[in-house]
C-alpha cells in the first residue's frame, strides 16, 4: 500500500504520496486543500518531487529543451523523511536515492512561522563509486498548477512577469499563456514558458520572480529564485497539466555543469514559493512578509534614515571639496541623515578604466577627504562613499600588485567588460584586498554608508578551478555572499547599498543581506514614477531606494513630483539643493519632514495598486501602502487626458478621513465615495503628483 505525507502549515497545504515502488510524488501544494478528484490515478506518476539530469543518462518523452522526464530523476526512490522545527519554523526533508548511481538527494522545505511561503533547495551527495556529472537539478518542482477549477488553462491562468532593464526596471506585464505561445492543444508539447538569467547581473532582463494566478479558483502561486548570478525557471506541460520547475543555473541554459566525485556534495540554489487565496496583490503582500522574515535584522530597515547622494542630476561623478560643501549644508538643512559622496572621489580626472585602488584624490580634496567627511559629521549626518569593489579597471594602478589568479578567465584570457576586469572572490588575495578597502573606509575615514555599485556583467563565468564556466560563476557568487556576510559581522551598523547600474542585481540573495537597494538610474523624474510605483513588487518598500532630484530649471510641481516618487519607499535625495529657490527648497524640506512622520509605518505596511499594475505608458499611476486602518497613496498624473481619476481603495463601505498630505498648498481635490469604495482625485495639470493620507474613522 502506498502512504502519504500530509502537511498543513501557515495556510499552505502539501500532499506527498510514496508508492509501493518508493516513487515520491508531490501531488499538491497550494492555499486550498487537496481535492482527490483533481488528479486521475494514471496521471500521478508525472507529479515527480524533483528533476535531476546527469551526464550520459537518458531522457524520456518528448521534451525539447524542457527539463522534464530526466534521468536519474525518474529513478529516484524514497529513503526516509524528517519533520522537524528550526528557529524559523517547521522543516520537512525528503531523502531519495538513485539505486543505479548511489546518488543521494535531500529535498528541503523550510517554512516560516506566520508566512504563507517556504524556501526550498536540494542537497546532492555522491555516495556511489563513480563520478557523477550534474547538468540540471530542480530546487522545486510542482505539477498540476492548473488542476483546480473546470475551465481550460488557456482561459483561467495568468502569469505576471517583472521585465527589467537599465533605466527601465520593473516593467510589470501580465499574460494569458497563449499570449506567450503556449496554447493548450495536446497533453504535452516541447514548448516552455521560461525565464533565465546568465551572468553576474541577476536581473539583467527579468527579476528572478513571477506570479501565476488561477483566476477561476481565485488562487495565486508565486516564486522567487534567491541567487546573485545565473538562474532558470520554466513552466512546461505534461500529463495534460502544467508543471513549474525552479532552479539555479543549468547546462543548456546557463553553461553550468558540476562534477560530483564520490563523497562530494552540491547544494542547489535556494528558491521561495508560496500560494494564497487571492490575486496578484495578495501574492505580493505575502511575498513581502516572507522577504521581511528572511532579511538580516538591521536598524536601517526599521528607522529608514534619509540619504543624500551627490550623483544623480547633480555632480555626476565629479565631486570636489568646493562643490560638496554647499551641498552638505543644503542637505542638512533639508533634513537628510546620510550624505554619500558618489563616484569620482578616488581619481583626479577620467576614472572609469582606472578604478581599483580606492584611495582619495588629492586634487579633488586638497585638504584630504577626511576634511569633507568631518564636515558631513559636523552637520549631524553620517558620511558615505561610493565603491565598485568587485572590479578593477584595465588601467588601474592596483594591477601592479595583482596577478591573473585575481580575475575571471575564459579560454585562457582575462575576461573584460566595459574596460574592467572581474575580481574572483574565491581568491584569498582578492578577499584580503576587499577587506582592507572596507577597513580603511570604515575605521580610518569613519564612513557609515557605502554605495556598492557594480557596472559590468561578467558573462557566463570563469574556467579557473571550475568544472564549467557556470560552475566558476556559481562558486564566485557564493564566495561573494560569504564575504558580504563577514563584512556585516565585523561592522553590524554599516549600511551597504546594493546597486548594479541601478536595479540590475535585484535579488534576494543580495537583499537578504543588504538593507537598501537602488531601484534605478533613471534620469527623467517623470519616467521614474512607474518604476517607483512598481518597486514593492521586486522588494520590500523599506529597501527600495528611489532618487528624488529637483532640477535647477524646474518649477514647484516638478519638485513635488520628484518628492512623491520617493515618499512611500526609501528617499535617495539628490539635485542641486543649494541652487534651488527658497520656495522650492522649502518644498523639499516639507516632503522630508512629512516622510519622517510616516516612515515608522512603512516597514510593516503592505503595498496595493489602486489603478492596477503601473506601466510607463499609463496616463495615471498610483501606489498605496496600507497598515491596518491607515493608508498612504501616491498618485501621479503623468500625461494629459482626463484631469480626474477614480481610485478603488480597500476601504469600501467605511467612513474615511482623506487628505492631501503633500504638498500642503495645492490646486487639487479629493472626493470619497464610501458606497462605491472609490476615491476621486482631481489634478488639473499633467506631470503633477500628490501624496494622500487615509485614516478610517
Amino acid at each position: 500500500m502506498s502512504k502519504t505525507i500530509e502537511i498543513t502549515e501557515n495556510g499552505l497545504h502539501l500532499l506527498f504520496e510514496i508508492t509501493d515502488e518508493r516513487d515520491v510524488r508531490l501531488l499538491h501544494f497550494g492555499a486550498l486543500p487537496f481535492e482527490a478528484s483533481s488528479i486521475p490515478e494514471n496521471k500521478k506518476p508525472f507529479y515527480r518531487l524533483m528533476e535531476l539530469q546527469l551526464t550520459g543518462e537518458d531522457r524520456a518523452e518528448y521534451h525539447g529543451r524542457t527539463h522534464r522526464a530526466t534521468y536519474p530523476g525518474l529513478r529516484m526512490r524514497y529513503e526516509t523523511h524528517r519533520d522537524t522545527r528550526t528557529a524559523f519554523g517547521r522543516k520537512l526533508e525528503v531523502e531519495l536515492r538513485d539505486p543505479a548511481t548511489g546518488l543521494k538527494a535531500v529535498q528541503h522545505f523550510q517554512f516560516y512561522d506566520g508566512v504563507q511561503a517556504m524556501r526550498c533547495w536540494v542537497t546532492l551527495k555522491n555516495e556511489g563509486t563513480c563520478e557523477a556529472g550534474v547538468e540540471y537539478v530542480s530546487s522545486f518542482a510542482l505539477t498540476g498548477l492548473d488542476k483546480e477549477g473546470t475551465q481550460d488553462r488557456d482561459d483561467k491562468m495568468r502569469l505576471t512577469l517583472a521585465h527589467n532593464g537599465w533605466q527601465s526596471e520593473l516593467q510589470l506585464r501580465s499574460y494569458k499563456l497563449p499570449e506567450l505561445g503556449m496554447s493548450h492543444l495536446v497533453d504535452r508539447t516541447s514548448k516552455r514558458v521560461s525565464c533565465s538569467n546568465t551572468g553576474s547581473w541577476s536581473a539583467a532582463e527579468f527579476l528572478p520572480m513571477a506570479v501565476l494566478e488561477n483566476e477561476e479558483a481565485g488562487t495565486s502561486l508565486f516564486w522567487q529564485i534567491e541567487h546573485n548570478g545565473s538562474w532558470h525557471w520554466e513552466i512546461v506541460d505534461q500529463a495534460d497539466r502544467l508543471t513549474l520547475l525552479l532552479s539555479g543555473p543549468t547546462e543548456h541554459d546557463n553553461h553550468w555543469r558540476v562534477r560530483l566525485r564520490p563523497g562530494q556534495e552540491f547544494v542547489s540554489v535556494p528558491v521561495a514559493v508560496g500560494s494564497v487565496a487571492g490575486g496578484f496583490e495578495r501574492a505580493i503582500g505575502e511575498l513581502t512578509a516572507y522577504r521581511r522574515s528572511i532579511r538580516r535584522p538591521n536598524a536601517d530597515n526599521r528607522e529608514l534614515p534619509i540619504i543624500f547622494n551627490d550623483y544623480m542630476n547633480c555632480l555626476w561623478g565629479d565631486p570636489t571639496t568646493a562643490k560638496l560643501l554647499p551641498l552638505i549644508d543644503a542637505a542638512a538643512e533639508a533634513g537628510c541623515e546620510y550624505f554619500c559622496i558618489d563616484a569620482g572621489w578616488y581619481a583626479s580626472g577620467e576614472w572609469w578604466d582606472g578604478v581599483g585602488e580606492w584611495l582619495p584624490s588629492a586634487e579633488r580634496f586638497p585638504e584630504g577627504i577626511k576634511y569633507v567627511l568631518d564636515c558631513i559629521r559636523s552637520k549631524g549626518m553620517v558620511p558615505g562613499l561610493w565603491l565598485e569593489l568587485e572590479v578593477m579597471g584595465v588601467n588601474s594602478p592596483k594591477l601592479a600588485e595583482a596577478d591573473e589568479s585575481w580575475f575571471f578567465k575564459r579560454h585562457g584570457k582575462l575576461v573584460k567588460d566595459r574596460s574592467r576586469y572581474q575580481l574572483d572572490f574565491r581568491n584569498p588575495k582578492v578577499i584580503a584586498h576587499a577587506n582592507e578597502v572596507i577597513r580603511r573606509l570604515v575605521e580610518d575615514y569613519g564612513v557609515g554608508y557605502i554605495k556598492m555599485d557594480y557596472n559590468i556583467n561578467a558573462g557566463i563565468g570563469t574556467e579557473t578551478d571550475a568544472d564549467s564556466f557556470g560552475d566558476g560563476l556559481l562558486q564566485h557568487n557564493r564566495a561573494y555572499l560569504r564575504w558580504l556576510d563577514s563584512v556585516f559581522e565585523r561592522y553590524p551598523d554599516l549600511v551597504i547599498e546594493n546597486c548594479s547600474s541601478g536595479g540590475m542585481r535585484m535579488d534576494y540573495a543580495m537583499l537578504s543581506r543588504h538593507s537598501i537597494q537602488s531601484t534605478s538610474d533613471q534620469e527623467n523624474y517623470v519616467r521614474y514614477a512607474a518604476i517607483a510605483a512598481s518597486s514593492p513588487v521586486g522588494l520590500t518598500p523599506e529597501q527600495a531606494a528611489v532618487w528624488s532630484y529637483p532640477l535647477r530649471e524646474g518649477d514647484d510641481e516638478e519638485v513635488v513630483f520628484n518628492m512623491v516618487n520617493a515618499l512611500l519607499l526609501r528617499v535617495h535625495q539628490s539635485g542641486h539643493l543649494a541652487e534651488l529657490s527658497p520656495r522650492r527648497r522649502e518644498l523639499v524640506k516639507e516632503a522630508l519632514d512629512y516622510y519622517k512622520s510616516i516612515r515608522k509605518d512603512i516597514p510593516e505596511a503592505l503595498p496595493f495598486w489602486p489603478l492596477g499594475l503601473p506601466t510607463p505608458q499609463a496616463d495615471w499611476i498610483s501606489l498605496g501602502l496600507r497598515k491596518g486602518d491607515r493608508a498612504y497613496v501616491a498618485v501621479w498624473r503623468v500625461r494629459g487626458g482626463s484631469p480626474s481619476a477614480e481610485l478603488p481603495l480597500p476601504f469600501a463601505g467605511r467612513d474615511l478621513d482623506v487628505r492631501i498630505a503633500y504638498p500642503s498648498a495645492h490646486d487639487s481635490s479629493l472626493a470619497w465615495d464610501a458606497a462605491g469604495g472609490k476615491l476621486t482625485v482631481v489634478l488639473p495639470k499633467a506631470q503633477t503628483a500628490r501624496l494622500i493620507e487615509i485614516r478610517a474613522k
